[in-house]
Parts: C-alpha cells; structure tokens; sequence
C-alpha cells in the first residue's frame, strides 16, 4: 500500500488512522531518511490513543515510553544507537513486550537483535509533501493495512493494497 501525504498535517492525520489500526499493539518499524517525517508520524499515532503534548524523538535516551487509556505505547529511536546489543542494557526485551505498541524509528540499527516487525512503514520525500509505502510482516500488519485501505477518511491517497503499487 502507498499514500501520498501532501503536509504535515495530512501525515499526522495518517498517523492517527495508522494508531487506530494498529489497536494498541504490535511492532511498527520506520524507516526513511533524516527528515522524512519519522516523528511526525508518531505524533499521530499517540494523538488516536490520547496524547495532545509534544512528541520528541528520544535519539539520546533510545526509548520514550507513553501510558495512554490503558495503552503502551514505547517510542524507539535507535539512530544514535552503537550496538543492537545495547537495547538489551536498556531492557529492550521487556519493552518490545506483545501487549505493547512499539514504534521504531531506524530499525535497521538493531538489526539482529530485533524481533521482526508487524508492519514497516518507510517514508520519503516527495516534492513538499511525503510518500508513505507499507508493507506487512505478519497477520496483524496485513489486517492493519486492510483496515487503512477501508479507511474513507484517507480518501483518494491511499492506493494499492499490498506490495507497493502505487
């Protein structure tokens, strides 16, 4: 599945449908380069369990946890991460636990350690706004982006249903 997301108010609104989707749990892995709105799309996904305050990448601290109306929510950001073995120090372990949303921003750093996601987002320039491609990595990913393909309020910009046709 591809979307375009024409600003930044449009990928938050994405966000919020994603965090809806996701029903609380699983693991959320994006991808995408220095910019690509990574946070921002997290800002929405903790808006659809609750959060109105400031979102902040946790790049020196690796993990910003969230108790949202009942809701875990462990916000990763691994890109200053040295080794994936270091999430084990932090007690990565327990916080990518099966009843928690976890949301990972660049999963590629804890390669090897991490357990496989649910569903990756990965996201990318597209002239002012931002292309999102989602792809499943298990049945809870699949029903995610069936439930966004449903999604009326995503109206035209979402296309495509699996692989990444756009």
């Amino acid at each position: 599945m591809q979307l375009r997301l024409d600003d930044e108010d449009r990928q938050v609104a994405f966000g919020e449908s994603l965090g809806r989707a996701l029903d609380g749990h699983g693991r959320l892995y994006l991808e995408g380069e220095l910019g690509a709105g990574k946070t921002t799309l997290t800002r929405g996904i903790l808006r659809a369990y609750g959060h109105r305050g400031a979102v902040k990448s946790p790049t020196y601290t690796l993990v910003e946890p969230y108790e949202l109306d009942g809701v875990r929510v462990n916000h990763f950001d691994l890109y200053r991460l040295g080794d994936p073995e270091e999430l084990e120090f932090i007690g990565g372990r327990d916080l990518l636990a099966d009843d928690a949303l976890c949301v990972i921003e660049w999963p590629a750093r804890g390669e090897g350690w991490l357990p496989a996601p649910d569903l990756t987002v990965s996201l990318t320039l597209d002239g002012t706004g931002r292309r999102a491609s989602l792809s499943a990595g298990s049945e809870h990913g699949r029903r995610v982006i069936e439930c966004l393909a449903a999604d009326a309020s995503l109206g035209v910009a979402a296309s495509g249903h699996g692989g990444g046709a756009s």
